[in-house]
């Protein structure tokens, strides 16, 4: 394998940077913190980035242990990337990342590609401060176009039971063994809980958020 280009430099934040500072490598994480994805799925949520480009990146997260390959078994049969538990230890970056920059989303500009589950990073973020401790698999349902629904899992030790997967923090679609709590929402308020530009309290309140289920989580969303 050729020699990782480096800064050179004896700091942590530089070392870090030697590994995952390259043009599409955070966002290929961000993509597989959804659990395992084929080549093409990443590609296709990757709108921008070249075949060469996409394959070069993955072979270097597979070196520096970020990712790893598997087969699934019949009758799927496909090779798929997933995080390893170094690759899952960025979600805090991540969402460190996301909450920075929400605040400069404002609206979708005409050459902007869009992906629901863009949302999941920031909400992650947003409603973890919200539940504190909480921990479950909360459900999101976009109200109004475009309509869409994908899942959180809340806290660590439950997203890994939930999506038996390293880092696995969130989902697209409905979540597979039934939520613990269901937000319905549109997306501009799903845009302004994640720019931080709406408290989720107002939120409720003004009935832009509703928040269904019966268990903890739910009655924490809601501040009961």
């Amino acid at each position: 394998m050729p020699r990782r280009r480096s800064y050179d430099q004896y700091c942590a934040a530089a070392r870090a940077l030697d590994t995952v500072g390259d043009r599409w490598t955070l966002l290929i994480v961000r993509e597989l913190l959804a659990g395992p994805r084929r080549y093409t799925d990443l590609h296709a949520d990757l709108p921008g980035v070249s075949t060469d480009v996409l394959a070069s990146r993955l072979r270097d997260m597979e070196r520096d242990d970020l990712v790893t390959r598997r087969k699934l078994p019949p009758p799927a049969a496909a090779v798929v990337y997933e995080l390893t538990p170094r690759g899952a230890g960025l979600l805090p970056v991540l969402t460190a990342l996301a909450a920075w920059g929400a605040p400069d989303l404002g609206e979708p500009g005409p050459t902007d590609a869009v992906r629901t589950h863009w949302f999941a990073l920031p909400l992650l973020r947003t409603l973890g401060e919200r539940v504190g401790a909480g921990a479950g698999t909360v459900e999101v349902r976009l109200s109004a176009a475009p309509r869409s629904t994908f899942h959180l899992h809340l806290g660590a030790d439950h997203a890994k039971e939930a999506a038996g997967a390293p880092g696995a923090a969130y989902g697209e679609g409905p979540a597979p063994a039934g939520p613990d709590a269901v937000l319905t929402l549109d997306a501009a308020t799903c845009r302004a809980l994640c720019g931080g530009t709406s408290l989720f309290a107002d939120a409720m309140r003004d009935g832009a958020v509703t928040v269904e289920g019966d268990g903890p989580l739910a009655k924490a969303l809601r501040g009961e």
